[in-house]
């Protein structure tokens, strides 16, 4: 049985040969990738192909306005809208209008039966006619008792006695007057007038039914269609930007969408912002007006309000496609004119549809990948697509 002191420069020598096992595939594997004069192999396609050309659509950067724009959602919110109401009781007795007409500011629209306020009128008028002969025989003895007490024929105080008493007539003439203004004024108001331009509803009352002015339905009601406004929401944060446009005079341009922002409704601008902040939203109301005379804006429509703020011209713009993003920022390819593409940071800017404004790092006329641009790494050579070819002079 061998000693300790022989398995020591045993296990001295497994360890020496296990290192130098290490060194030899160390080394093998540095010979595999690295040549004989130290230098390494380049990667890519065998010698004498020549270098990978990748295939890729390009169009050119051009100049362009970007618009800068503030979206919120709105309702359509007529100007006028008015129940109408009768101010007198009485029997609806004719209805001059149709459901959805159009009419116009003191159009008449219904009639209510007349003749008890006509009734009420012609008694106030006899009444004004006994109280004016009272007055004019009051004048007269009044005129004599002057006379009479200038010639110390009468009393003083009978004169003052007539005086009171044509006051008294005067009085009563006045009051008749006005019961005959108020009775003419009930006549007026049985004929029901449009207060507003507008297009009427769905009618509440037909001919027969009586009718109260305490009614709380009314007839039917009249919505202003033109004008129109839309009132809409932004948050609060971009409502400085807004307001410093509006105390300048300037007109702000407003659109109006439909519910998915496929379609263009109606085009307006900006009347004016509402006086407070909602603190529960975080939101500030807004008024655009619109003409509307073609009516694409209907009352209590859900629309999307786009306020133009401003407007950028002549700025670079490229499809949203050809701009990458990367641990370094924003980068493009551009191709050069030996159809090199080379990798170039960029500085964007706002979105404009399908573009992207570049602010810094390209110039407009510039040829950038927008596709294939994923295989692509700086100075690789690429093919130019015909399609892509012939579009990109058009872009």
């Amino acid at each position: 049985m061998p000693s300790p002191q022989d398995a020591s420069p045993r296990r001295g020598s497994f360890r020496t040969a296990a290192v130098i096992l290490a060194l030899l595939a160390v080394g093998g594997g540095l010979w595999f990738f690295v040549g004989r004069d130290g230098r390494a192999q380049p990667k890519g396609p065998p010698p004498g192909m020549g270098p990978m050309v990748v295939s890729v659509s390009v169009t050119k950067a051009r100049t362009g306005d970007a618009p800068v724009t503030l979206s919120g959602i709105g309702t359509v919110t007529p100007l006028k809208t008015v129940t109408v109401k009768s101010r007198v009781d009485g029997e609806l007795t004719e209805v001059r209008f149709k459901e959805g007409q159009f009419v116009k500011e003191g159009e008449l629209l219904a009639q209510i039966d007349p003749r008890s306020f006509e009734a009420q009128r012609n008694q106030y008028e006899g009444q004004l006619a006994k109280d004016m002969a009272l007055l004019e025989n009051a004048r007269a003895d009044l005129a004599r008792y002057d006379n009479l007490v200038k010639k110390d024929m009468l009393a003083g105080q009978t004169k003052d006695t007539q005086a009171s008493l044509v006051r008294q007539y005067e009085g009563a003439v006045r009051s008749d007057k006005a019961q005959i203004d108020n009775a003419k004024l009930q006549i007026e108001y049985s004929r029901i007038t449009a207060p507003v331009s507008g297009r009427v509803g769905l009618r509440k009352l037909d001919p027969g039914n009586m009718v109260k002015s305490t009614d709380e339905n009314g007839l039917c009601v009249i919505t202003q269609m033109s004008p129109m406004s839309v009132v809409f929401t932004l948050p609060e944060d971009q409502l400085p930007k807004v307001r410093r446009k509006l105390l300048a005079g300037e007109s702000l341009p407003v659109t109006a969408y439909d519910r998915t922002m496929s379609e263009k409704l109606a085009q307006g601008k900006l009347a004016t912002t509402d006086n407070q902040i909602d603190v529960s939203t975080g939101t500030v109301r807004l008024r655009a007006l619109f003409d509307n005379k073609d009516e694409a804006l209907f009352p209590n429509q859900f629309v999307n309000a786009e306020l133009l703020l401003d407007n950028k011209r002549n700025v670079v713009l490229v499809p949203a496609a050809a701009v990458l993003r990367g641990p370094k920022g924003a980068h493009v390819f551009v191709v050069g004119a030996d159809n090199t593409a080379s990798m170039r940071p960029v500085v964007t800017g706002l979105a404009v549809g399908t573009d992207v404004v570049v602010d810094s790092g390209l110039a407009a006329g510039e040829t950038v990948v927008v596709d294939g641009a994923d295989r692509l790494r700086d100075g690789s050579k690429v093919s130019i697509r015909q399609d892509a070819a012939a579009a990109a002079p058009n872009a």
